[in-house]
């Protein structure tokens, strides 16, 4: 297994193995840009990253100022045929949407598929929603550059109080519709924060109506019977599995090659720096 310790900050994190570059790391402020899992102390201390010992082996860098993991072939101790199958069948996961009546944004031809791990209480998903999104749409996924995609990663759910968990389902109650993107769009216009209690049945179908989803009583029917629980939760296993650690995160992969290595952005970062990323995963295209 391949494992990779973060060096002091500031410093290059050299990787010949998996790029010819050399990046450098400036996540002096990590709060600023993503919600970390409470569960998880990224820190051994102030000089050292702790080290990433991820199940599919997930190996660590930093692109201009973002965080950036590849996934390279599983391990060199198995059957080389068995890890590409393996890793073909995880990207496709990633890749495709969970439910087919949330589909993705843009054009199935798009080089480049972009996915974002998100919490719907999440404040710095609401930040990239509000600050970024719209910019990335409009230049890369209008454009036929690049696919999008939004899944579940609902890491502010507290016990007793599945707040994420309830706004997720509430989406695809939506989508069940028609509505799923308008829906997603008007969670966040409305976002209050971190369990801060707004997010109750009542406040979701009001975002229904808000939308004009058109028979509003199936819609509460769906959220009150959890019709859609198995989705979230199959999403929010995925993001695990793959030790993702904070929402926002967002991978981009070259689409059509399993083989390219998957890039991660970690947090919302600036456009400037999605930018740098698509760019990187479309010159391997």
């Amino acid at each position: 297994m391949l494992v990779r310790e973060f060096q002091n900050r500031r410093k290059l994190i050299i990787t010949p193995d998996l790029f010819s570059n050399s990046f450098l790391d400036v996540r002096d402020q990590p709060e600023l840009m993503k919600r970390r899992k409470d569960k998880v102390n990224l820190h051994s201390n102030n000089k050292n990253k702790k080290v990433f010992i991820i199940g599919l082996v997930i190996a660590a860098i930093a692109i201009s100022g973002i965080l950036a993991i590849v996934l390279p072939s599983v391990g060199h101790n198995v059957n080389n045929n068995n890890g590409q199958a393996a890793k073909a069948l995880l990207i496709k996961e990633i890749s495709n949407p969970t439910y087919p009546l949330a589909p993705a944004l843009g054009s199935s031809k798009a080089k480049v598929t972009m996915v974002e791990f998100g919490d719907y209480q999440c404040h710095f998903c609401a930040a990239f929603q509000r600050d970024t999104k719209d910019s990335i749409l409009q230049n890369f996924v209008n454009t036929g550059q690049v696919r999008f995609l939004f899944k579940d990663f609902t890491i502010n759910d507290k016990p007793g109080d599945k707040a994420s968990t309830l706004a997720a389902e509430a989406s695809y109650c939506a989508a069940d519709q028609g509505k799923y993107w308008q829906y997603h769009d008007e969670i966040y216009k409305n976002s209050k924060g971190e369990n801060v209690a707004w997010v109750t049945k009542d406040i979701l179908k009001q975002f229904a109506s808000n939308v004009n989803i058109p028979n509003i009583k199936k819609f509460s029917e769906c959220l009150d019977s959890q019709n859609h629980s198995n989705i979230v939760e199959q999403n929010d296993n995925l993001a695990n599995s793959m030790g993702l650690q904070a929402t926002p995160s967002f991978i981009l992969l070259s689409t059509g090659k399993s083989q390219q290595e998957p890039l991660l952005v970690d947090g919302a970062q600036p456009y400037s720096s999605f930018q740098q990323a698509i760019a990187k995963v479309q010159s391997s295209t």
